[in-house]
């Protein structure tokens, strides 16, 4: 997530009481693993998405376990 300010070593306080919402940022637990992706959601489904140009965006489907562990709502970098 380094394209959003999110850097290797970085710590990301979560707020799990936060509906999931088009365009935040997220902790995400899919298909057995964790990842931190934008949330995108419109008519053509539920994507997470990546800010990274290297990886793809995942779309969620019915196939998919997909648990959002919380929203990203602060980061603190380490100096």
């Amino acid at each position: 997530m380094q394209g959003a300010g999110l850097d290797d070593g970085d710590l990301l306080v979560i707020d799990r009481s936060l509906e999931p919402q088009h365009n935040k940022i997220a902790v995400c637990f899919i298909d057995g693993e964790f990842t931190v992706k934008r949330l995108k959601a419109g008519p053509k489904g539920v994507f997470l998405m990546p800010e990274n140009p290297k990886y793809q965006p995942i779309e969620v489907t019915e196939e998919n376990e997909l648990i959002i562990w919380g929203i990203v709502t602060y980061v603190v970098k380490k100096l």
